[in-house]
C-alpha cells in the first residue's frame, strides 16, 4: 500500500501546526495501465509535478519522470500497456493555472525511451530517435489515445506562427514521427474523435471569443453545426453513443445550468438527457474501459451523480461502489477490459482517497490517500449555503466550520475566490480553509455572480462587475452570516489571493464598518494596469477578454483600491512575489504605497524570486505564519506553532 502511517505531533494549545496543511499532497492523480500491470501516479512537487509509473500489486516504481522547475505533468495518457504520454504544462506560482507548454513527453513504463516527442524544445539532431522528428515550432496536445493501437495517437498541433488553425496529426508514440490527418476549419480548434478515432467535432473561437462548433462525418467536409453569434451559447462536444449514431453535446441554457443532450447528425434531433436543477455537469462519466458518455458528475450542495439510463450497468455499479464507500466515487481509469477500475472518493474533510476495484471479485482495497496524515474525523465540517443576493440572483457556497464547534457566534473570514469568472468554490477539502478553522475561524466562500457551474446566465451576470454586483455579493454573503447567528459581526475579515485580493480591498473600502481587516495575496489593485502589464494583455484574445469582462481603462480607475486607500480603515496585511505574470507585483507595491499615504496600517511580504502565489516551503510558512498572526491581532485566533526561518524582501 502506498499510504505511510504517520503519526502528527498535536499542536500547542492556542496554536496551528502549518505543517499539517502545507506539506504537499502525497497524489494528485492516478492513473491505472490499459492491462492492468502498472499505474502512474502525479506527484505534486516544492515547484514541479513529477509522475512515477509503479507496479501492480507489490506498489515498487519502476519507472519515473520529473519535469524542469516551474513545469508540472499536467496530462498522463497510457497510449499503450507498456508507454505513457505525458503534456507538460508551466506556472510561475502555487495560485497560477497550469498553462499547457503544448510539450509531450514520452515514457515505457519501466523507465526506458523516455524523450520529448513534440514540442519547443525539442532539437533536430539530438537523441537517438530525434532525426525523425519535425522542428519543434509547434505546441501539441494529446486528442485520442487510440485505445486499439499501441504505436499511434492523435494528437492536436498547434503552429508557431501567425496561423490560427490548428490541425490534428497522427504520432507515433516511440519515435515522434508525425503525419497530417485534417485541419481545423475554425480559429482555435480543438477536436473531439469518434469511438473509432475519427475527428468529428472542432470547437474554437477567433480574438471576438465567439465559440463555433463544426461537425463532419467521417471522411467526409465540415459543417456549421452552431455559431455563439447566432444561437447565444456554447455548445461542447462530449463524445459519441456505442453505436456511433448519436452524439452528446453539452448545451448552454439561456438561464438555469447547462444540459447535456444527444444529437442525431442525420435527422438533426436533439433530446435532452440530463440536467441538474442548480449545477452544470463538472465531469463526464464514460463507461468503464471505453471513452462513451454515460453520464456525469454535479458538484452541487454535495457531489452526485447521474446517468442516462439508471437502469444500465455503469450506473447500478457506481450505486453499489457509492453505497460501500460512504459517499461520492469517480472512476478515474479503467482496464482496458473493465475488470479493474480505479476509484476516487473524497469529501470536504477528506482530500480524497484511492480505491483498486475488482470487478469479478468485487472487492475495492485501498490504494493510496492524497495526505495520508489528515484524520478526516477530526477536519472543520464542511456545510453548503444557499440564499438569493439582494437582487433575488440565488447564490451558493460552502461555510467550513472550526473543529468541534457549535457553529454559533464565531470570528469569521470571508474569502472570496480567484479568478473571478470561470472559477468555483467546489467544497471539497481546501487546504487554506481548513487552515484557518484551525486557526479557530469559520470561512465562508460563495460562488458570486461570474462564478461558474451554475450555468451562462450565472456566470455572464458577472460581466463588467467587478467592485460593483460582484463585490455586493461577497457582502450579502457576509451579512447572511451574521443573521444565521453563525459570525460575530464585531470579529470579521476579509481575505482572498488574485482577484480575492481584489475583493478584500474593495471590501474594505465599500463596508467600512463591516470588516475588522483586510489581506490580499498576489492581487490585482489598480485595474488599468491590467491592460499595460502581466500575461493577459500580451494576446488580443486576451484584451477582449479584459474589455469584455472587466470594462474598458478609461471606467475601471474609480473602481480601484489603489484611488480609493483614503476609504479604508481598518489594517492591511499584503504579500506578492516579483516573478509574477499574473498580478505583477507594481499592483501590490502601488497599493501599499496608496494604503501609507492614506495613513491606513499596512505590513507586506515580498519575496523577489515568486510568482503568482508562493511555492518555497519556507516562503509559504512565513506567508502563513504573517497570516495568522495578522489575523489575530483583529480576530482574536490562532497563530502557527512555527517561528519562521526567515522574512521577505522587497526586490
Amino acid at each position: 500500500m502506498l499510504a505511510m502511517v504517520c503519526a502528527a505531533l498535536p499542536a500547542q494549545a492556542g496554536t496551528v501546526d502549518l505543517d499539517r496543511y502545507l506539506r504537499q499532497q502525497s497524489f494528485e492523480d492516478i492513473q491505472i495501465s490499459p492491462g492492468g500491470e502498472y499505474i502512474a501516479a502525479t506527484i505534486p512537487l516544492e515547484d514541479a509535478t513529477a509522475v512515477a509509473i509503479l507496479r501492480l500489486p507489490d506498489m515498487q516504481m519502476v519507472g519515473n519522470f520529473k519535469p524542469p522547475r516551474n513545469n508540472h505533468a499536467h496530462t498522463v495518457n497510457w497510449v499503450s500497456n507498456e508507454r505513457i504520454v505525458v503534456g507538460l504544462a508551466q506556472k510561475l506560482g502555487a495560485r497560477d493555472a497550469p498553462q499547457p507548454t503544448g510539450e509531450l513527453f514520452g515514457i515505457n513504463a519501466d523507465g526506458k525511451r523516455a524523450e520529448l516527442l513534440v514540442g519547443y524544445r525539442v532539437q533536430e539532431g539530438q537523441g537517438t530517435y530525434i532525426k525523425v522528428k519535425k522542428a519543434g515550432d509547434v505546441a501539441a496536445y494529446m486528442a485520442d489515445d487510440l485505445p486499439d493501437d499501441d504505436r499511434y495517437a492523435l494528437i492536436e498541433v498547434w503552429p508557431f506562427s501567425d496561423d490560427p488553425y490548428p490541425q490534428v496529426e497522427r504520432m507515433d508514440v516511440l519515435s515522434g514521427r508525425r503525419t497530417m490527418v485534417v485541419r481545423s476549419p475554425v480559429q482555435r480548434g480543438s477536436f473531439t474523435t469518434d469511438n473509432q478515432g475519427e475527428v468529428r467535432f472542432a470547437l474554437g473561437a477567433a480574438n471576438d471569443r465567439v465559440n463555433k462548433l463544426y461537425y463532419r462525418a467521417p471522411g467526409g467536409e465540415w459543417s456549421l453545426v452552431n455559431s455563439q453569434s447566432v444561437s447565444g451559447r456554447t455548445e461542447v462536444p462530449l463524445g459519441f453513443s456505442a453505436d456511433g449514431r448519436l452524439a452528446y453535446l453539452q448545451v448552454e441554457q439561456a438561464s438555469g445550468p447547462d444540459a447535456i443532450v444527444s444529437w442525431d447528425p442525420e435527422t438533426n434531433e436533439r433530446r435532452t438527457l440530463l440536467r441538474d436543477a442548480v449545477v452544470d455537469p463538472h465531469r463526464i462519466i464514460r463507461q468503464p474501459g471505453t471513452r462513451i458518455p454515460v453520464g456525469a458528475l454535479y458538484l452541487g450542495d454535495t457531489p452526485r451523480t447521474a446517468f442516462f439510463d439508471d437502469a444500465s450497468a455503469t450506473a447500478r455499479q457506481y450505486r453499489s461502489l457509492e453505497a460501500a464507500l460512504g459517499g461520492p466515487v469517480y472512476i478515474t481509469s479503467s482496464t482496458r477490459d473493465g475488470s479493474k477500475l480505479l476509484l476516487e472518493t473524497w469529501s470536504g474533510r477528506n482530500p480524497g482517497d484511492f480505491f483498486l476495484f475488482d470487478t469479478a471479485r468485487k472487492n475495492a482495497a485501498h490504494l493510496a490517500s492524497r495526505s495520508h496524515w489528515i484524520d478526516a474525523t477530526k477536519s472543520a465540517e464542511v456545510r453548503p449555503v444557499a440564499f438569493k443576493a439582494r437582487d433575488g440572483l440565488p447564490l451558493h457556497g460552502f461555510l467550513t466550520l472550526p473543529y468541534g464547534s457549535d457553529g454559533r457566534n464565531l470570528p469569521m473570514v470571508v474569502v472570496p475566490h480567484g479568478g473571478p469568472i470561470g472559477v468555483f468554490d467546489r467544497g471539497d477539502y481546501d487546504i487554506e480553509s481548513q487552515l484557518l478553522a484551525a486557526a479557530g475561524y469559520a470561512v465562508m466562500q460563495i460562488n458570486f455572480r461570474g462564478s461558474s457551474n451554475y450555468g451562462r446566465a450565472h456566470t455572464e451576470a458577472g460581466r463588467l462587475q467587478w467592485g460593483m454586483a460582484m463585490q455586493d455579493d461577497v457582502t450579502d454573503a457576509t451579512r447572511w452570516a451574521i443573521a444565521q447567528g453563525v459570525a460575530d459581526k464585531a470579529r470579521i475579515c476579509i481575505y482572498g489571493a488574485s482577484y480575492g485580493g481584489y475583493a478584500a480591498m474593495m471590501g474594505a473600502v465599500r463596508e467600512p464598518g463591516l470588516y475588522q481587516c483586510a489581506a490580499g495575496y498576489v492581487g490585482v489593485y489598480d485595474l488599468p494596469l491590467m491592460y499595460a502589464r502581466g500575461d493577459v494583455q500580451k494576446t488580443a484574445f486576451g484584451l477582449t477578454y479584459l474589455r469584455e469582462w472587466m470594462g474598458r481603462p478609461k471606467d475601471l480607475a474609480d473602481r480601484s483600491p489603489v484611488n480609493l486607500a483614503e476609504s479604508i480603515k481598518v489594517p492591511v496585511f499584503l504579500a506578492a512575489g516579483g516573478k509574477d505574470e499574473r498580478a505583477p507585483i507594481e499592483h501590490t507595491k502601488r497599493m501599499e504605497a496608496a494604503l501609507k499615504k492614506a495613513g491606513v496600517p499596512v505590513e507586506s511580504l515580498y519575496y523577489p524570486t515568486e510568482g503568482h502565489g508562493f511555492y518555497t516551503e519556507e516562503h509559504r510558512t512565513v506567508y502563513y505564519t504573517r497570516l495568522l498572526a495578522f489575523l489575530s491581532r483583529s480576530l482574536g485566533g490562532a497563530t502557527a506553532t512555527t517561528t519562521p526561518a526567515g522574512k521577505g524582501k522587497a526586490p
